[in-house]
């Protein structure tokens, strides 16, 4: 995991900020070029999810972040009434197992706005995969950070909003991709 290049902390959305401008600040940009998921995963990834939300089926309240590895599915998630905490949750999980979060993607059960997008950046996640869609900051935030932003996924259906090349198609499997 890596932190913000001045090693100081990124808050979510406005907590810390002293200025209107600051609220529009730059994500840093995400390396990972190697990393990549087939069609298939995308969708496995969002449907396995659910098997990570035990409080999600008592209440129907709550939001879920996991971590997504090639190959192996998600090892690890955490579960929130916030959809910020989920993923902050997440976060601490990784760094406190020595996850790396350059070698898989967040899956999220809410929708990406800015402040997803900016602590998936400084986490060093090169993709996001959401059952939910962005919003435009959001999406714009992601193009920046150069990261891999496929949303709506749901079954072998989903939109790639960003850097599509950490996607490997697989048409043939009846995927439904969609880049814009």
């Amino acid at each position: 995991m890596r932190s913000t290049a001045a090693g100081g902390s990124w808050p979510c959305g406005l907590c810390g900020i002293e200025s209107l401008e600051e609220t529009i600040r730059p994500a840093p940009k995400v390396a990972g070029r190697n990393f990549y998921l087939a069609e298939s995963e995308i969708g496995e990834a969002v449907e396995a999810l659910s098997a990570w939300q035990p409080l999600h089926r008592l209440t129907s309240a709550t939001h879920v972040a996991g971590f997504y590895r090639r190959g192996v599915g998600i090892v690890m998630a955490a579960e929130d009434v916030g959809r910020h905490n989920a993923l902050d949750k997440l976060i601490g999980m990784m760094l406190m197992q020595d996850q790396e979060a350059g070698e898989g993607a967040v899956v999220l059960s809410s929708r990406v706005s800015v402040e997803m997008v900016q602590k998936s950046a400084v986490a060093g996640f090169p993709m996001i995969i959401a059952a939910s869609s962005p919003t435009a900051h959001g999406a714009r935030s992601a193009r920046a950070a150069g990261i891999t932003l496929a949303t709506m996924a749901r079954g072998k259906s989903f939109e790639v909003l960003s850097h599509p090349f950490r996607i490997k198609h697989a048409t043939s499997q009846g995927n439904r991709c969609h880049v814009a």
